[in-house]
């Protein structure tokens, strides 16, 4: 090929300079945008998960143009940029995982807003610092607030779960004492079922109903959140809203996400009439429309007594909450929620109450458990429930 003639880099020089202008400028004004949301302390919660999707698919636009392929200022520019934007999403969520337990997060939302303004005049350095900084803030204030939490004086002590209904009792585990709500249902008289939102799989802006409507549109007396899902308020999912990835089959043998868990190690519980089944792996069970329910979710906590997580590299489960769990000891089922409590300490605690399997499902801001009223929750809404039918 012959060389090109000497006006193509000129054109391509002013091309460029021009896009270095508009993605400076583009970036000024987007990240203006999304701090005019949180100033003051009040988060549009799904208007900045709009502008920070928007920011990502037109980054993802950008880099595909020949032009900012070509000139490694500008990509660098890019990257700068994509980096800002996930570290602030990041510390987004974090905030907004933190203002489910914290009664005032009026500063850190101020400095969040700081933190933007710094990413619109574009100076990423300082962005970068003060975003370390405040994830660390966020992490210390979780800290205070678990090491604050207290058992009330009243909640009885026992490590015998009830035998039927609900029961608040303080638990004595290997690793210390914790606060433990806790149903109770004799599978004989009662059916397992698993509902959803949704009538089939959905991957984006998918519905979702309270644990309270779930039990009342089933007439259940008894009810929990079900699988991790990707919450419409956290940005990284503003492209699948509501959605949940894992094995399900809800009470209308409409199985969920089968053709991605062909493979999968996520376990699962099987319920069926008078009984639940736990397996390790989803892989591991078929399609039958034989039993009641399924329902897939990680880790498994408790099999055959003994204790099956230890611990992960899952930073959110390794930090205290309220955590919700579905287990059984022989033909009784339960469901419950362990409080301020890592995952790993939830199996610690099932295992003193004498449970013989047991699934972690989803916590945080999804939590909710139901037994006559909300014992736990209401949270935010869910795409799927377990609940406890009378026969």
């Amino acid at each position: 090929m012959g060389k090109l003639p000497w006006w193509h880099w000129v054109v391509a020089g002013v091309v460029c300079v021009g896009i270095v202008a508009v993605l400076t400028t583009w970036g000024a004004d987007r990240w203006e945008m999304i701090k005019q949301q949180i100033a003051g302390g009040k988060m549009e919660n799904e208007k900045l998960s709009r502008q920070i999707a928007s920011i990502s698919a037109e980054l993802i636009a950008l880099q595909e143009e020949d032009q900012y392929k070509r000139n490694n200022a500008l990509q660098k520019d890019i990257k700068e940029i994509e980096n800002a934007y996930k570290q602030a999403v990041s510390a987004y969520e974090e905030l907004l995982d933190l203002k489910v337990i914290a009664k005032d997060t009026k500063k850190l939302d101020e400095t969040f807003a700081n933190i933007l303004t710094l990413l619109s005049q574009r100076n990423y350095a300082s962005a970068s610092s003060q975003l370390t900084s405040f994830r660390s803030s966020i992490k210390t204030e979780a800290d205070k607030i678990a090491s604050a939490f207290i058992i009330p004086a009243n909640v009885p002590e026992s490590n015998a779960p009830p035998g039927s209904g609900f029961s608040r009792q303080s638990v004595h585990a290997d690793i210390g004492t914790y606060l433990v709500d806790i149903v109770a249902a004799d599978m004989g008289s009662t059916r397992i079922i698993v509902d959803t939102a949704s009538a089939s799989t959905c991957t984006r802006d998918c519905p979702v109903l309270s644990l309270g409507d779930f039990v009342s549109r089933n007439g259940a007396f008894a009810g929990i959140n079900g699988s991790y899902f990707c919450p419409a308020d956290y940005p990284s999912c503003a492209d699948k809203k509501n959605s949940f990835d894992t094995l399900l089959m809800n009470k209308n043998k409409v199985y969920f996400n089968s053709e991605n868990n062909v493979y999968s190690t996520v376990p699962a519980v099987i319920f069926q009439s008078g009984s639940m089944r736990f397996v390790g792996r989803s892989a591991d069970w078929g399609r039958d429309t034989g039993v009641d329910s399924v329902l897939a979710n990680q880790p498994l906590l408790l099999s055959g007594g003994n204790i099956a997580f230890g611990g992960g590299s899952d930073p959110k489960q390794g930090s205290k909450g309220s955590r919700s769990f579905v287990g059984n000891k022989g033909s009784t089922a339960y469901i419950g929620v362990v409080r301020n409590a890592t995952v790993a300490e939830v199996a610690h605690v099932l295992k003193a109450l004498g449970l013989e399997n047991a699934l972690n499902l989803d916590s945080g801001g999804s939590t909710a458990l139901w037994s006559g009223g909300y014992k736990a929750g209401p949270g935010r809404g869910i795409p799927n429930a377990i609940l406890f039918v009378r026969k």
